[in-house]
């Protein structure tokens, strides 16, 4: 099958794929946007019911279009997922489009999926942190009488079963989702690593107004300020005294499992009915066969632009700043690279042939 041609293709339809689709349209230029899912902000529609952002809805606005509502309120999940859809619904995005395969070829890359393939100059990789949920070994050793399950696949409390339940991980994610059972079961919560808690609002303005105002969410990763923050992840309107107050019961890390029965790092051990494993995700590109990894597989990037020309990335956790993989804040990466999208087409097209 013949391959479909574009200037640019765009792997990834989420937050970061919408955001860079947005200025290159604003440059007039041939693009695709290449969305895997079946609907529009699948990683979104992904997260449990009653989630709420950390960021009011004035910072939680991709370029060009606000937010509706209070800009001083914090949008719900599905909230997020109505305007993100509404977003990519003014886009080039191809749904069901799962790329396999993203390898240089003369003048350009080759983007193939299943069932066709792509050819363009400019090739930005958009596919976002959330891909490969993490569940330690530990959780196969637990019994299959047990209900345990990741955080993506968790959606309400009426999903676990009565009893004991122990949710493993100590970012917002697990604060959240143990805040969310304290009313109806007995919960503890395993912190494999502590981080510092960071109320959502200081004397009744949001956090992340205050960051920006001082300057905090533009610090580069390369900066000693920068550096810092990247070392030292925050719990976002959570803190371990609201948990306690909440009767959630806190345990250092977990270390084994056994039957019915998980292991804690101080030699306690704890009988579950039910385990929710907040332990994260982590990142595949193997499918992208280009020369920009080091020796631990990480993408080599300098704000979104690779050693490879002509391949770019987007949307990864500080990759120039700590708004690079959030949603208020990833359109100023985009904008950076659709720049760079279209100083390097000006120079192709400028070039004797």
């Amino acid at each position: 099958m013949t391959p479909q041609h574009h200037d640019v293709v765009i792997v990834g339809g989420g937050q970061a794929g919408l955001a860079i689709g947005h200025h290159l349209a604003a440059q007039n230029r041939d693009f695709v946007i290449l969305d895997g899912a079946a609907e529009p902000a699948a990683a979104w529609r992904a997260r449990w019911d009653s989630l709420r952002l950390f960021t009011a809805a004035r910072y939680s606005a991709l370029p060009g279009r606000h937010f509706p509502g209070d800009p001083d309120h914090y949008p719900s999940r599905d909230e997020v997922v109505e305007y993100l859809t509404g977003y990519a619904h003014d886009l080039p995005v191809e749904l069901d489009s799962q790329a396999t395969r993203v390898a240089p070829i003369d003048g350009g890359y080759r983007v193939e999926l299943a069932d066709r393939g792509y050819e363009a100059e400019q090739v930005v990789v958009a596919t976002g942190p959330f891909q490969i949920p993490r569940i330690p070994g530990l959780a196969r050793d637990l019994d299959p009488s047990v209900r345990s399950l990741h955080s993506s696949e968790y959606r309400g409390p009426a999903q676990i079963p009565a009893g004991r339940v122990l949710v493993v991980g100590g970012g917002n994610t697990g604060f959240q989702i143990a805040e969310e059972l304290a009313p109806t079961h007995e919960v503890h919560l395993a912190i494999g690593s502590r981080q510092t808690p960071m109320p959502q609002r200081i004397l009744g303005r949001d956090m992340f107004r205050v960051l920006d105002a001082i300057g905090a969410m533009t610090k580069t990763a390369d900066t000693v300020v920068g550096r810092r923050m990247k070392a030292r992840d925050t719990l976002v309107g959570s803190s371990p005294r609201r948990a306690r107050r909440q009767g959630i019961r806190l345990h250092p890390r977990a270390t084994a499992a056994r039957g019915a029965t998980v292991a804690i790092e101080n030699g306690a051990e704890i009988s579950v009915d039910a385990v929710i494993w907040a332990t994260g995700f982590g990142t595949d590109h193997t499918w992208i066969e280009a020369d920009i990894f080091d020796q631990q597989g990480r993408i080599l990037q300098q704000r979104g632009v690779t050693p490879a020309p002509g391949l770019f990335v987007l949307g990864l956790p500080w990759m120039h700043t700590r708004g690079s993989a959030l949603l208020g804040w990833v359109g100023d990466d985009a904008d950076h690279l659709a720049q760079q999208i279209g100083a390097r087409s000006a120079s192709r097209m400028s070039r004797p042939s």
